[in-house]
């Protein structure tokens, strides 16, 4: 069974446009010039797929199937697939601009992209679910590609799914790619180190700012939204770092112990219980998820889904740093009462980015033909997530801005350089 997030809160917003507001602050403390603003604000391309699948039980069932190309100016475009019920055109479309402006910040040599199909994995067999990801890989053979655009895993999809995708492209070309998706198992060209890569990211993005704001991260609390993947590797990487991990949560609800959680049984507690904490002893069940995020803590990381902070509830943050493990974790029309109360925040597109940092790593080492150690993809990941860090804190003290809007004037400035140097159109 597929870990599962827990459900966003229902006060939503358009995820496209939240981004794009974001976007406009950047572009107007630039003075990003019309041609520039009006290439970045729209998608490069957008690719909607009908795929007819044959189920278990014979009927044909028609799945929609979606990749959006936002850019590929710094590079080929990157970005993961997810598969899930709530996938729609907006959302896929902010996806891939995050993913822009991401590898932008981490400076790597991407461009953004993001794609998925409408369908609930949980209640899909495996041979269902291989025979939609060949069809749905057939479908963007003309999108896909090694120096193209390169998927990835995303919710719903993990190393299984990139197996098949890799094969099936293969196929298609008569020789093994292994250098057109990341995320793969090691043994057909997977990177050590990229399953707990975007964890060990926010984790690195933690320390740096806790730093920053003279928070020792031995006296340090934790309360972690969200148990899947980032929030498990986050919250563990932090504790063997000496901070105190008193609440987590997953679709089963949050779980609190003041004398701090003991990760590592909580995640082989989950890993056998059909990846959920249902039933956990280790800490006390609260009455209320939502209530992990109000918690008296020093850090607060957000590692479930999109909008779980809101105009609503984020006032009642006490938090005095927020880490973003989750894209779009807050809203927009949050932002003002988040910095009105002096809360620093480490956005999505710079905490989360060691995902794809260690993506690039992997798709370097099959244009190679070469492995690299784990310390060596560690050493390295840790590396650019502290140097993106920094870059995005001094610009942040320098045009007197959120760290939030830092990173897209980061990444914004130096996508309009690579612009003005390629010529432009």
């Amino acid at each position: 069974m597929a870990y599962i997030e827990p459900a966003p809160i229902k006060d939503h917003e358009n995820p496209f446009e939240s981004m794009m507001s974001r976007f406009n602050v950047a572009a107007e403390k630039l003075g990003l010039e019309d041609e520039v603003y009006n290439v970045l604000k729209s998608p490069d391309k957008q690719v909607l797929v009908s795929l007819p699948i044959t189920m278990d039980d014979g009927s044909i069932e028609v799945f929609e199937g979606y990749r959006v190309i936002h850019s590929n100016i710094l590079g080929p475009s990157k970005g993961g697939v997810r598969y899930d019920m709530g996938v729609n055109l907006d959302e896929v479309k902010a996806l891939a601009a995050w993913m822009t402006w991401k590898c932008a910040v981490v400076d790597i040599p991407y461009g953004g992209a993001k794609g998925g199909i409408k369908c609930d994995p949980r209640k899909m067999s495996a041979g269902e679910i291989e025979r939609l990801t060949r069809a749905y890989t057939n479908a963007m053979a003309e999108v896909f590609g090694p120096d193209r655009d390169i998927p990835a895993p995303d919710m719903g999809t993990g190393p299984r799914e990139m197996a098949w995708m890799m094969d099936q492209y293969s196929r298609n070309k008569g020789m093994t790619v292994n250098a057109v998706v990341t995320g793969k198992p090691i043994t057909l060209g997977g990177s050590l180190g990229r399953a707990e890569a975007t964890g060990r990211g926010v984790m690195i993005s933690c320390l740096c700012a806790m730093e920053k704001l003279e928070i020792n991260p031995y006296k340090a609390s934790v309360a972690v939204q969200g148990f899947g993947n980032v929030g498990s590797f986050a919250a563990l990487l932090l504790q063997e770092r000496g901070s105190k991990v008193v609440a987590i949560s997953d679709i089963s609800g949050a779980y609190y112990n003041e004398e701090g959680i003991n990760i590592q049984e909580a995640i082989d507690y989950r890993d056998n219980n059909e990846r959920t904490l249902e039933g956990y002893k280790g800490a006390q069940k609260m009455d209320n998820p939502e209530e992990l995020m109000f918690l008296d803590v020093d850090v607060l990381i957000p590692a479930a889904k999109e909008d779980v902070i809101t105009p609503s509830n984020a006032d009642k943050i006490k938090a005095k740093l927020i880490v973003e493990g989750a894209n779009g974790p807050t809203m927009a029309a949050a932002d003002d009462i988040i910095n009105k109360k002096g809360i620093m925040v480490v956005p999505d597109i710079l905490a989360n980015a060691g995902g794809v940092t260690v993506s690039y790593f992997e798709w370097v080492q099959n244009r190679l033909g070469y492995k690299w150690t784990r310390e060596r993809v560690n050493r390295r990941a840790d590396r650019t997530i502290r140097a993106a860090f920094e870059n995005v804190y001094n610009k942040s003290l320098r045009h007197d801005v959120p760290m939030r809007i830092a990173a897209y004037i980061v990444a914004v400035s130096k996508i309009d350089k690579a612009y003005r140097y390629r010529g432009g159109f």
